[in-house]
């Protein structure tokens, strides 16, 4: 059902995306400051954040929580976020409403969240992208009213997501379980890019 609704409205996308290179840096400032990646594996997600929180190029804290638990209606979730905090928070709260009024449907309460988030005046303006997933299903969604399932059980967002997710995409290919695959690909992006660092924030959820 979700998926038609994706269908039905053009500015809605449910559906593998290479979806890291169409982002606007211009367009997205959220897209700055931080990393985030998830890894799919033996019937379980990982998702890991680093902890670094950036004022232009001053580093304002580095033991930040971008990942978070939910449990709306008794069933867990798991969010990581970029961009600005304050409005992450926002639509974390947003998607937790969702996920009450429909518990357990996240690719439901994913499109509903991505509808209002493009068509709101206010919530338009927020700047900020988010992971979510239940431990089975794992979406990205963005402002610019999308949310993708991406290809290959990677998915990364923030400055240092594309380092992230090149590195975990080869690590796959390895035995590693999903945890260590994140930390050891969020490791190599916080040596390349200089918004990231290495106070991971780690949590893993099983459906």
């Amino acid at each position: 059902m979700a998926t038609q609704l994706v269908l039905n409205m053009r500015a809605f996308h449910i559906g593998h995306s290479n979806w890291g290179a169409d982002m606007a840096e211009d367009k997205y400032p959220g897209w700055h400051g931080t990393t985030i990646l998830a890894v799919r594996r033996a019937g379980e997600v990982v998702v890991a954040g680093d902890g670094q929180v950036s004022l232009g190029n001053t580093v304002i804290k580095g033991t930040a929580r971008k990942v978070r638990r939910l449990s709306p209606g008794g069933h867990d979730v798991v969010c990581g976020f970029a961009g600005s905090t304050a409005d992450a928070f926002t639509l974390l709260e947003r998607l937790e409403k969702k996920l009450e009024s429909a518990p357990g449907q996240l690719a439901r309460a994913c499109v509903d969240l991505a509808k209002d988030w493009r068509m709101d005046k206010y919530l338009r303006n927020l700047e900020a992208m988010l992971i979510v997933t239940d431990g089975a299903e794992l979406y990205v969604i963005t402002g610019a009213g999308d949310v993708l399932e991406p290809e290959h059980d990677v998915a990364a967002i923030g400055s240092g997501g594309n380092f992230a997710m090149a590195a975990a995409r080869g690590l796959m290919s390895t035995d590693l379980p999903a945890e260590e695959i994140a930390r050891r690909a969020m490791a190599i992006a916080a040596d390349i890019c200089v918004f990231t660092n290495g106070n991971l924030t780690v949590e893993r959820i099983s459906k």
